[in-house]
């Protein structure tokens, strides 16, 4: 009997589709599907990080990208 939380390839791992999902990102570049969405979301988060006064811009920035990642490995 196999262990489903031992699965690598299981759909409950965030991390191994996140890094599966960055490296696509790498490799293929614009060709991707999700390079397009992170980005946006990333200059959406450094705009907001340019004009909230607590958040900077490089945060901002990742935090927006790792939003959008987000949304896209699990809608």
């Amino acid at each position: 009997m196999t262990d489903p939380q031992n699965n690598p390839g299981d759909k409950g791992d965030l991390l191994s589709d996140a890094k599966n999902e960055i490296v696509g990102m790498a490799k293929e570049g614009m060709q991707h599907p999700s390079t397009k969405p992170v980005l946006t979301g990333a200059a959406v988060g450094a705009v907001a990080g340019a004009v909230l006064p607590l958040v900077s811009l490089p945060a901002g920035l990742i935090i927006g990208a790792g939003f959008a990642l987000y949304k896209r490995l699990r809608p």
